[in-house]
């Protein structure tokens, strides 16, 4: 994300516990021998995991997830065996039933990084369709119209991430065109875009994103010469960076995320060898890393992140 902040609520009424929301999703991605279409769901706080029923309308890697808080979760793009889509498959919360949007993405493509305006639009940025592209496409909720923005990224750029600060602005990290440094920001609700002075530790793509709600967003892990397990953190609202002591529990790439309210997590993923499994936990706002008994049900790269917070 993929992808990917929700307004979830960190306060607490009558006594109760945070409001941590409901489940993250990991869907889709390539295991050694096939793509595939399945859809694990990890339930907040258990993380206990489940898979569901009705997987994405194709079997695929390498798209991006956005959310719609507290409504659906949806899939963009994406890479199959027959060739890049520009298909838009959503899930509805809390049946978790698919439908695929009339109208997907402005052109088929996949390796796109997506973020959100919680309750309002979904973006997905960048990517690649015969070549890397700017493009930026916007989703408006609830009718999922479709727009293109008049300014797109900085650069055409591909296997770049996203993340969210809330309701105030959407980031692009990294990418393979370079590699990349670079973070794009594009503030709420004008789209209007602008770059960090300070962006990635180092130059990377194929990283996955993933915020603390209005704290901070993160990019985690990648590769340019070599694989990292390196993750980056960008304080809101000053995007100052900083680099976490404990990184991912492996260097991968080919990864994404998704958070809750209490932490961010990190699925799937390549490192060099094998296709990996792991879910990597970071705990907020401590930023330590776990990583979760149950992993995905099948180890694969390039699946998409996304929540029902």
């Amino acid at each position: 994300m993929s992808f990917v902040l929700l307004g979830i609520l960190n306060s607490q009424a009558s006594g109760a516990g945070p409001i941590v929301g409901v489940a993250g999703y990991f869907a889709g991605g390539s295991t050694s021998v096939s793509f595939a279409d399945t859809v694990d769901k990890f339930a907040f706080p258990s993380d206990s995991r489940t898979t569901l029923a009705t997987g994405l309308s194709a079997a695929k890697e390498r798209q991006p997830g956005f959310q719609n808080a507290g409504v659906a979760g949806y899939v963009a793009g994406g890479s199959t065996s027959g060739g890049n889509v520009d298909t838009v498959d959503k899930f509805a919360f809390p049946s978790d039933s698919r439908s695929t949007l009339a109208t997907g993405l402005s052109g088929a493509r996949s390796e796109m990084a997506a973020f959100e305006d919680p309750a309002v639009a979904g973006y997905t940025a960048g990517g690649i369709s015969g070549s890397a592209v700017d493009t930026v496409d916007k989703f408006a909720f609830p009718s999922d119209s479709r727009s293109t923005l008049a300014t797109g990224l900085n650069t055409a750029q591909r296997r770049n991430t996203g993340f969210s600060n809330n309701a105030v602005a959407g980031y692009s990290a990294g990418g393979s065109v370079g590699p990349s440094t670079t973070v794009e920001k594009f503030a709420f609700p004008s789209d209007s875009r602008s770059t960090l002075a300070t962006g990635l530790s180092s130059a990377r793509d194929q990283l996955a994103g993933f915020s603390d709600t209005g704290v901070a967003g993160y990019a985690a892990g990648g590769v340019n010469a070599s694989i990292v397990s390196t993750v980056d953190k960008f304080a809101f609202p000053s995007d100052s960076r900083s680099t976490l002591g404990t990184g991912l529990s492996i260097a991968r790439r080919s990864i994404e995320g998704f958070e809750s309210s209490l932490a961010g997590y990190v699925g799937g993923g390549f490192d060099g060898s094998n296709r990996n499994d792991t879910v990597d936990k970071f705990a907020f706002p401590s930023d330590s890393r776990s990583t979760l008994a149950t992993g995905l049900s099948s180890a694969r790269l390039g699946p998409a992140g996304f929540q029902n917070g």
